[in-house]
């Protein structure tokens, strides 16, 4: 799980978050923004928390690797449900990651920044038997073990992030609605190994929650998308500020709308358009009607 590692580096240390570009339904104003914004800025590393493609096609991955690989700084990507195959049941049950390639060093790779980690955390699967369809997350217990042992190979006092695709809150608050399976434990896991925070994106919206867990509080930090299927905010990324034990976290968008107006309060099921008035959205509130369609 170990990847690429950063120059020494005194001082803050900052991250671009990108999460749900959809290549095959991206927004190209978007994505040619959030590009330049890395070209010209430099941030220490990218993490993009899954969802590159929209219908995890051919073209797609690899208008989605070239963007990826043009990228000029080091790189870790997560897996989303929408990056397994959906038509090819052959692959998606025995070569999920093929279409991967291209980019294979950067997927659910460790990033080592200056006493900095970010772990990657796979909430994808191929099936799920407990309910259909397999959108949302499920957290096992080998990819949960996994990050766990990543981190506790790590020396002591390293600064932790956990990149992944899905939230983890595990129930919708008003009616218990299973969202990701194993979200709990693994939030308390996370949270009695001192982790500063956890990276996802899914909903298309951005947040930024404190959960409670019976091992201590635990950051979650949520990426808009920078695709033309909106929730309830304009395409946007997290600019994201590590200086000592304190997290700033942006939300960028071209609207120029404030962070906190980008910000939802709490965590959908999923990034289809609200269809009940209980469903959160940011202040923003500018929800369409219905995605755009997919071809």
């Amino acid at each position: 799980m170990h990847g690429k590692s950063a120059s020494m580096h005194s001082g803050p240390l900052r991250l671009f978050h990108l999460s749900d570009i959809h290549f095959g339904l991206e927004d190209t104003r978007a994505i040619a923004w959030a590009k330049e914004c890395i070209e010209r800025e430099k941030p220490h590393a990218v993490a993009i928390t899954g969802d590159l493609t929209m219908r995890a096609r051919h073209p797609e991955f690899l208008a989605a690797c070239k963007w990826i690989t043009a990228l000029d700084v080091p790189v870790t990507v997560e897996v989303g449900n929408h990056d397994i195959p959906y038509f090819n049941l052959y692959e998606r049950f025995f070569a999920p990651y093929k279409r991967f390639k291209a980019i294979e060093r950067m997927v659910e790779s460790q990033l080592d920044l200056p006493n900095l980690a970010i772990v990657p955390l796979r909430t994808t699967t191929r099936a799920q038997w407990q309910r259909f369809p397999w959108s949302n997350g499920w957290v096992t217990q080998e990819a949960l073990a996994q990050t766990l042992a990543a981190i506790d190979e790590l020396p002591e006092g390293t600064r932790i992030l956990i990149s992944c695709h899905h939230p983890l809150t595990e129930r919708r608050e008003r009616d218990n609605k299973l969202l990701t399976i194993n979200g709990t434990r693994t939030m308390e896991a996370l949270a009695g190994r001192g982790v500063m925070g956890v990276l996802s994106g899914h909903i298309h919206d951005p947040f930024d929650l404190t959960e409670a867990t019976p091992a201590g509080p635990l950051r979650m930090i949520g990426a808009g998308t920078l695709s033309m299927r909106i929730r309830s905010t304009p395409p946007s990324f997290n600019e994201i500020v590590i200086d000592g034990n304190q997290i700033r976290v942006t939300a960028r968008n071209l609207e120029q709308v404030a962070t906190r107006d980008m910000q939802i309060d709490e965590v959908p099921e999923n990034a289809l358009p609200p269809r009940t008035p209980e469903e959160p959205v940011s202040p923003v509130g500018a929800v369409p009607p219905v995605d755009p369609p997919v071809h």
